[in-house]
């Protein structure tokens, strides 16, 4: 595919953060980056559809609190039709990894990760999908 040219007129303090943004994470150039979160932006704009999607679902808890994992299993079952696996894993100490593979429509799976990450107490939890047709 042909390469196209244009100008990008950035406030300073933008570009300063293209340019840590571009170091960080080992771009060779603002371009790669540009079109990196380009993509990034098209895809997450796809996730809001019915397309048949596979991912995962990372969720870090303090395990002291057992509220955390009896809500997390609550919402597994609730969504059971989503829920491929889960596993949980002692990452450190007072530290619990909570990983639900899944499948199904994108809209319901993010869905699923936005009520399962927002349980309160949650330390961090992100979703990642990729298309299954």
């Amino acid at each position: 595919m042909a390469l196209k040219r244009f100008g990008v007129s950035l406030e300073e303090d933008l570009l300063k953060s293209l340019d840590s943004f571009v170091k960080e994470d080992g771009f060779a150039n603002r371009s790669q980056a540009i079109r990196f979160l380009i993509e990034k932006n098209l895809a997450e704009k796809k996730w809001q559809c019915n397309h048949i999607v596979a991912g995962t679902i990372f969720i870090i808890y303090d395990q002291q609190r057992s509220d955390i994992s009896a809500r997390i299993s609550e919402i597994q079952i609730e969504h059971q039709k989503l829920i491929l696996s889960s596993a949980q894993h002692y990452i450190s100490e007072g530290k619990c990894l909570h990983v639900s593979t899944v499948l199904g429509e994108a809209r319901q799976l993010t869905a699923l990760s936005d009520e399962m990450t927002s349980i309160k107490g949650i330390c961090h939890g992100k979703l990642l999908m990729s298309r299954a047709e």
